[in-house]
């Protein structure tokens, strides 16, 4: 029997999404005729939902080969969702996308073109600098926007908050693992931490729809994402790492991390050494590993994580 390594993820976070599920499926479903199923893999993150999304999830997706379906006990936001699917997934590349798949998903091979030379390729739905709502005042009002969320991320992205995102999953484990953001700044968040760590990005112009019946209150997510925003900077960003010799074997960390029941994990190489990183709850795991292959359980922060390779584990 053929055994199918998967090469892409497609993570779907979804809170209250029942009713706009299947529409986005009928959106990607011509993409997903054009891939090879068996090395493509659906990752659906309920966020806790309110109505019957979960079960939509199912009934619109569960018929493909590969899926995942997790359901969050309750909202902890879409940040945190999309972090969950990434340590979950099992693609070499990962595409977040919404539930309603706004985004024109015939964007996906552009995207995953774009990782092979990019650590990020996210969407971008610019045009001529900016991006047109249906009508002037919001247009006026989202580019201003956009320029507050750039100015605090420190990024020269001009689409941070695309709902269309791919990585390469080395990196995108990294970014998870480091990320505090559980609101819709995560999007910045990103940026933020690709900065910080030097890693590069490749933005794909993207068609998007502006897609009606979304439950979220634009006026509160704004207000706080701008909080969220301005303590970007002032975060101390700080993870356990269990350190091994630059050479150490990824198999070996892979099999150790799964006897300590941990997964979502990446390695951070350097010239001198390995990191492994570990989430910020994960240090009693982390002593495990290190006891079994000999390695030096410590913290680390982003001024060491910087300009390395990062492969999942």
């Amino acid at each position: 029997m053929r055994i199918c390594t998967i090469e892409l993820s497609i993570i779907i976070p979804a809170y209250n999404e029942a009713a706009r599920l299947a529409n986005g499926y009928e959106r990607l479903r011509p993409v997903l005729d054009e891939m090879d199923l068996a090395t493509t893999e659906i990752v659906v993150i309920d966020d806790g939902s309110a109505d019957s999304t979960l079960k939509a999830a199912h009934d619109v997706y569960g018929h493909l080969p590969e899926t995942l379906f997790v359901q969050q006990p309750r909202n902890f936001g879409k940040g945190a969702a999309v972090r969950l699917g990434i340590a979950l997934a099992r693609g070499a590349n990962v595409i977040a996308a919404d539930a309603d798949m706004a985004i024109d998903p015939s964007h996906f091979p552009e995207i995953v073109s774009a990782l092979k030379d990019s650590p990020l390729a996210p969407g971008s739905r610019t045009s001529d600098g900016r991006i047109s709502y249906e009508s002037a005042l919001r247009t006026i009002a989202g580019g201003a926007f956009h320029q507050l969320v750039r100015h605090y991320a420190r990024t020269d992205v001009r689409d941070t908050q695309c709902g269309c995102k791919g990585f390469q999953l080395g990196p995108a484990r990294v970014l998870g693992l480091l990320g505090m953001i559980d609101g819709f700044a995560y999007d910045a968040e990103i940026f933020f931490l690709a900065d910080q760590l030097g890693l590069g990005v490749h933005p794909v112009p993207v068609e998007w729809d502006d897609v009606g019946g979304s439950s979220v209150k634009v006026s509160r997510v704004s207000f706080n994402m701008l909080r969220d925003l301005r303590h970007l900077s002032r975060t101390h960003y700080e993870n356990p790492v269990v350190e091994f010799a630059a050479d150490a074997d990824a198999r070996a960390i892979g099999l150790a991390a799964r006897q300590a029941r941990v997964q979502g994990l990446a390695i951070a190489r350097g010239e001198s050494n390995a990191l492994l990183v570990l989430p910020r709850d994960g240090a009693l795991a982390g002593l495990a590993i290190a006891e079994a292959l000999h390695g030096t359980l410590r913290t680390t922060g982003l001024d060491e994580l910087r300009d390395r390779t990062y492969e999942a584990v």
